[in-house]
């Protein structure tokens, strides 16, 4: 009888260890998320859209870093001085945020941060914008489906305005305070929503501060690819004459995972 308890059991080690194996096994080091997302449109108005963008994150030991690529470009068609029709682009911007995250405490929470930004987008009177800033952060809520990362720091912003018919290409140079928060909640299995606000606030009387939104819910399709829909707000509070404050953007893209 013993021995045939441990026959059974010298049977059941290699299945045992197994699920030992999967149960401790972590997380990829390295990730990273690629999306597409097209609209073509007819009748009244013919247009055609193209949104896509690139996200890389990396988590090991006490970093997280994080960098994501974004591209917009809209054409119109439109009737040109000979009176025919053609598509010409009535919208085009691409942007560029990276940040790295230190932390400081043993349970995680603190963290210094650095963070990078650029864009171009070429018809909000801004040739190119760019800051770059540091400072002190915390995860306040660190669950399984929850996670809230808020942090603050002093930086550095830098305008470029486009030249007009009145005034030259400017270039505005600011310190400013800056403010993020990101919400993460996996609803379900396949369902996650994600909720960012940042602040780039300029304390001077005048200069241009920069206020952003973006939300999103993206479900899970298959084990790689997902559907996601956004909406981003965008607000400048000093542009230029015959330019809107504030842009906004709805999307819907398709999300590969690898």
């Amino acid at each position: 009888m013993k021995l045939k308890l441990t026959l059974s059991a010298l049977a059941l080690l290699p299945l045992a260890t197994f699920v030992q194996a999967e149960e401790t096994e972590e997380k990829p080091a390295f990730t990273a998320s690629a999306e597409f997302g097209a609209l073509y449109r007819t009748g009244n108005t013919k247009s055609a859209d193209i949104k896509t963008g690139l996200s890389l994150r990396h988590e090991k030991d006490k970093w997280r870093s994080s960098a994501k690529f974004d591209l917009l470009v809209r054409k119109t068609e439109e009737t040109n001085s000979s009176g025919e029709e053609e598509f010409t682009t009535s919208d085009q911007r691409w942007s560029l945020d990276g940040k790295t995250n230190y932390t400081l405490s043993a349970d995680g929470k603190n963290y210094l941060y650095g963070n990078l930004y650029y864009s171009e987008d070429r018809f909000n009177g801004f040739e190119s914008q760019s800051t770059i800033s540091g400072g002190w952060g915390r995860r306040w809520i660190d669950t399984e489906k929850t996670k809230l990362d808020i942090d603050i720091g002093p930086g550095f912003k830098r305008d470029v305005l486009e030249a007009t018919a009145s005034q030259p290409k400017d270039t505005q140079n600011t310190f400013i305070v800056q403010a993020q928060g990101l919400y993460t909640h996996q609803i379900n299995e396949h369902v996650e929503f994600r909720q960012l606000l940042s602040a780039k606030y300029a304390p001077k009387s005048g200069e241009n501060s920069i206020y952003k939104s973006e939300s999103s819910i993206t479900t899970k399709l298959i084990e790689t690819i997902q559907l996601r829909f956004a909406i981003t707000i965008d607000h400048n509070t000093e542009v230029l004459p015959g330019r809107e404050k504030t842009d906004t953007q709805t999307s819907m893209t398709l999300v590969y995972n690898f």
